[in-house]
């Protein structure tokens, strides 16, 4: 006898016709297609609570307040009361009169230079230095491995700069014409084109960007019995080849000054005037991006990495002798600091802003919120931060020690 079942529990009523069908469940795709919904939305769930996590964990990290800091290492270096020193892409180059010498965290002398200069100037681009003498005629080469080359001018030197492969351009005087040439590290030249006060003007301050394409020349003329800034590019690329001199963009500035231009990086330059700061955004052919006005305030000092640049004011009120305005790639004001101690650097690292003088320094966030601040123990001559964001080094006329922050 055949078994018979009841089926009706698999039997469903369509509404919309009243015919009975047979209910399968979900057909072998819909199953595979739930299933790949389910794994989706477990994965989109797993990635949303790592990047919660990591974001909360760098946010942490980024944010960290300071309460005491140490000196976890010393080591002796040869007594350099006579020198001044400063951060070569992590090491530190002391320099006098008399020469110049690199060495590393540990004191170990890298490379020793010796020349005769009354008044030695440095210019540095990452972990590329040239050291001249304004109306001298030698410019040397190094970088932290040691020395790349001598330059011989022949004409004075009225101002230089360094890119990141040793490239220099160097403003030279010979009497009526001022020549700007552009060597590589052993003095070889490269380009040369020069100016004069009645065509482009004089040219007040020169900038070449790391990759050593790009150069930019601030010149000041006498317009129609007016002062008149010219800030112009000069490109040395293949953008550069057909174009009369090299020259790829300017701006004029009428009865404005620019004493200072400056390459952040290959792309960003910047300019200060008596009365505004300039953007410029451009690696073939720079254009104006963006200007920040300063009035009548004076500006002390200007310090800057690849992304921000500072730029510090008197300030002379209850909120602090000196003001720091921090301005990123964009010409945008990131933070404002008021603080009073009397700095002799500023630095941008790590997402951090440091403030320092020979006896006391400032750690502040880009938000501009104090993190730490201190005093030291020896007066120190530079202060270098490392790739750990609590430790920095300390140059003091006789050691190297390292400072860590909890």
């Amino acid at each position: 006898m055949a078994e018979v079942r009841d089926f009706s529990k698999y039997i469903r009523r369509d509404s919309s016709d009243d015919e009975e069908k047979e209910y399968t469940g979900p057909s072998y795709t819909e199953k595979i297609r739930n299933h790949r919904i389910a794994v989706t939305v477990r994965t989109v769930i797993g990635i949303v609570v790592i990047v919660l996590l990591v974001l909360a964990i760098y946010v942490s990290w980024r944010d960290k307040h300071f309460s005491e800091s140490n000196i976890t290492s010393s080591v002796r270096i040869s007594d350099s009361s006579g020198s001044n020193a400063i951060n070569l892409g992590g090491y530190v180059l002391q320099y006098s009169k008399d020469g110049a010498n690199c060495v590393n965290s540990q004191g170990e002398q890298l490379w020793n230079q010796t020349y005769q200069m009354q008044n030695p100037t440095i210019h540095t681009c990452k972990n590329v230095v040239a050291i001249g003498d304004y109306n001298g005629h030698n410019i040397y080469v190094a970088n932290t491995s040691g020395s790349l080359g001598k330059i011989d001018t022949n004409l004075p030197i009225r101002d230089f700069c360094v890119a990141s492969q040793g490239v220099v351009a160097a403003v030279l005087d010979d009497q009526d014409v001022t020549w700007i040439y552009l060597f590589d590290a052993q003095g070889n030249t490269l380009a040369s084109f020069k100016t004069t006060m009645q065509d482009s003007g004089y040219p007040m301050d020169v900038s070449i960007s790391p990759s050593g394409e790009l150069v930019c020349v601030s010149y000041l003329k006498a317009d129609n019995g007016q002062l008149k800034t010219s800030v112009a590019f000069f490109n040395f690329g293949a953008v550069g080849q057909n174009s009369t001199d090299n020259y790829a963009s300017g701006y004029d500035y009428p009865g404005t000054v620019v004493p200072y231009v400056q390459f952040m990086n290959d792309s960003k330059i910047f300019a200060a005037a008596d009365d505004r700061i300039m953007f410029f955004s451009g690696k073939e052919v720079p254009t104006s991006q963006t200007e920040a006005l300063t009035g009548n305030e004076e500006i002390r000092s200007i310090f800057y990495n690849d992304s921000y640049v500072g730029v510090v004011f008197i300030n002379n009120d209850s909120q602090g002798a000196y003001r720091l305005q921090v301005y990123n790639t964009q010409g945008d004001l990131v933070t404002t600091i008021f603080f009073d101690l009397e700095y002799v650097d500023v630095f941008f690292d790590n997402e951090q802003i440091g403030i320092y003088g020979q006896n006391e320094f400032l750690l502040c966030d880009m938000n501009g919120n104090e993190k730490f601040s201190a005093g030291f123990d020896k007066a120190v001559k530079v202060m270098i931060p490392t790739s750990v964001r609590s430790k920095f080094l300390l140059v003091t006329e006789n050691a190297i020690e390292t400072l860590e922050l909890n």
